[in-house]
């Protein structure tokens, strides 16, 4: 029953196939039928007629077209022609001058990137240069300090060792040349007496108001961490450099005040200054309030030193970043002993590890 049932159902397998097949013939014929109609189908008389006298109508009018194409088109280019020179005279004296807008607008914007300059105290092994701080507080004292002060350096500071090293008697007669506010005594008031070693530099203003109404409206900052407060991105790829321990640049803040006040210039020509602002490269905005407070032989050194603005510049950013940082010395020299220390310990560790376990089996 099982092979007669198979033989069955292959038969009519078989037969439903074959009657599938006139089927799609029939389809096919019936898709490609009113395609091969439309190809085949002849053109109407209408539309035969109709052909000549359509294309008579537009052979007749093309003449008429071109010739007043034709004649049009000189004026034309004539006329653009004589306009083109003026346009392209306008355009080559207009491009200098958009760039010459551009380039001022974008220098009023952005700062030039301060110079980089050479320091004794740089690099893992710097140390401080004792003639260059003495020289850079002379600066300080005959120059900046009539605006700037230094309310976090005390007097004694400057004979310890690491920074400028003056004799103490010497200190002590620069304190007493001061006048310092005390009190109050016993009647309740507050007096002036001469300066202690222990006391802090005097600010040359009692307060940030009167700072401002003595000098324009601007107020100077105070100068005990500005070298190491001010600072710039030194761009790819060094700052890779900057973001690895040890490896960091630590005298950004010295580059940029020195490179401030060496940078004093005359403004461009497109560029106005307002009343009490100087020209600068390389203060934000290219505008300073401050007016150039160096200039040549303004300070008298007696150790020989050139006395020019680049060297009084120089000195003075140097004594600022000992003010900022004055035990920088004692710092690297404990960073170096704990570097030696960790290398030491480190190899003593691996000898120690190597003896106790070489007979140990693995």
């Amino acid at each position: 029953m099982s092979e007669a049932h198979r033989k069955s159902r292959r038969l009519v397998s078989s037969m439903k196939r074959r009657a599938l097949i006139p089927v799609a013939v029939a389809a096919t014929l019936a898709l490609l039928g009113p395609a091969w109609a439309q190809e085949e189908a002849p053109p109407s008389t209408t539309d035969q007629a109709a052909a000549p006298s359509a294309q008579e109508t537009d052979q007749g009018a093309a003449p008429p077209a071109k010739e007043a194409d034709k004649a049009a088109e000189p004026p034309a280019k004539q006329g653009d022609n004589a306009a083109a020179p003026p346009a392209k005279e306008a355009e080559k004296v207009a491009a200098p001058e958009a760039k010459e807008k551009e380039a001022r607008h974008e220098s009023e914007r952005h700062e030039q990137k301060p110079k980089r300059f050479d320091w004794s105290f740089a690099g893992a092994f710097g140390r401080y240069d004792k003639a260059q701080l003495r020289r850079g507080f002379k600066v300080y004292k005959e120059v900046c300090s009539s605006c700037h002060s230094i309310k976090m350096l005390a007097f004694r500071n400057l004979s310890q060792p690491g920074g400028p090293e003056f004799p103490e008697k010497e200190v002590e007669a620069l304190a007493a040349s001061y006048k310092i506010k005390d009190g109050p005594n016993q009647a309740g008031e507050y007096f002036d007496r001469p300066g202690r070693p222990s006391d802090r530099f005097p600010p040359p203003f009692a307060n940030e108001q009167a700072a401002r109404a003595a000098l324009a409206g601007n107020y100077p900052p105070d100068m005990s961490v500005l070298a190491k407060a001010r600072g710039y991105s030194r761009g790819f790829p060094l700052f890779l450099f900057d973001a690895l321990p040890g490896f960091s640049y630590q005298e950004h803040g010295v580059d940029y005040i020195t490179s401030l006040m060496e940078g004093y210039e005359d403004p461009p020509p497109d560029v106005k200054m307002p009343d009490g602002q100087f020209y600068d490269p390389y203060m934000p905005g290219r505008r300073i309030g401050m007016p150039p407070p160096l200039s040549e032989g303004v300070v008298t050194y007696e150790d020989g030193a050139p006395q020019t603005i680049d060297q009084y510049a120089k000195d003075v950013a140097a004594f600022m970043m000992w003010v900022a940082e004055p035990h920088l010395e004692s710092r690297k020299r404990i960073g170096l002993g704990v570097v030696a220390f960790l290398l030491v310990f480190v190899g003593l560790l691996y000898f120690t590890k190597r003896k106790i376990w070489s007979n140990v089996p693995h």
